[in-house]
């Protein structure tokens, strides 16, 4: 039988667990939050700070071991908001959260270090930077607080990023990119465990690309085997693969990606849709026998 009784939920220093896959081998769900008026899926989006904060404590409910907030847009072709704009809609949704649930996990996910301290210091655990840790001050605040980080691959930044992406080696290439930026945060003392590596399905990769990475499954961990996220709830490639062109017609495709991430060993999803997913590895973990 599965145990799905509620866990309790770590400080700081005791984050480690949570980046890696149950022991019954389900991934961790990190729910999205996005206080954004047009991140890609339209569905997604949250126009005030309670019904983010609702939306939040609703995927807790559901299942999720994280929740995910961010207030800028990195869907392709977006343009970047300005910082105060995105401290504005982040940091009450945060402290929202936690007023709600003091010991709920929360990752920010921006690629400003002045709005990564301010998450922190609002109660966020984890910052998701889908920058790769690129500006030096980023990973000064990741060094000074100690926190749990995720280093996701992009090649270009989102304004350019599909315009003709080009790899030789796709997966060595990303490999490469985020064991380098990972290793340089442990060589500088930060604790391998609280590292995840996402290998950032969509951005700046084509359908061949995507695919590609997803069958690599764990060859991108390295020797130190970080903590592996996926991203690719309802994204474009679903687009391509299968002709859905809405997103709302994409969740068959995401929890297809979900059952194989369960089965090659992946430790976090990102994820729209909490319950969905959390039924879907749940009935799994049952037909396993675990």
């Amino acid at each position: 039988m599965i145990n799905d009784a509620p866990q309790p939920m770590p400080l700081m220093a005791d984050l480690a667990p949570f980046l890696k896959r149950r022991p019954c081998g389900r991934p961790r769900l990190m729910g999205i939050v996005n206080v954004t008026p047009d991140s890609f899926h339209a569905a997604s989006r949250v126009a005030s700070v309670d019904a983010a904060v609702q939306a939040g404590l609703g995927m807790w409910e559901a299942g999720a071991d994280w929740v995910d907030v961010g207030g800028e847009s990195t869907r392709p072709g977006a343009e970047p908001v300005d910082v105060a704009e995105e401290l504005s809609r982040v940091v009450p949704v945060i402290k929202g959260l936690k007023i709600e649930k003091p010991n709920g996990l929360v990752s920010v996910d921006t690629r400003r270090a002045v709005v990564a301290m301010a998450a922190l210091d609002a109660g966020a655990d984890m910052v998701n930077d889908v920058s790769g840790l690129r500006d030096a001050a980023m990973r000064a605040v990741v060094l000074e607080r100690g926190c749990a980080v995720c280093i996701m691959h992009m090649l270009g930044e989102p304004g350019n990023m599909q315009n003709e992406p080009d790899y030789a080696d796709v997966v060595g290439e990303v490999s490469a990119n985020l064991l380098a930026v990972a290793d340089k945060l442990v060589a500088a003392g930060h604790p391998a465990d609280l590292i995840s590596l996402d290998p950032g399905i969509g951005f700046g990769k084509r359908l061949e690309h995507n695919l590609d990475l997803l069958r690599s499954d764990a060859g991108l961990r390295g020797d130190a085997e970080f903590s592996l996220l996926w991203g690719v709830s309802r994204k474009s490639m679903f687009k391509e693969l299968l002709g859905r062109d809405s997103t709302d017609a994409r969740l068959a495709g995401t929890l297809a990606v979900a059952a194989h991430a369960m089965a090659v060993g992946v430790d976090i999803l990102r994820v729209h849709d909490v319950a969905e997913h959390h039924d879907l590895l749940s009935t799994l973990a049952a037909l396993k026998g675990e």
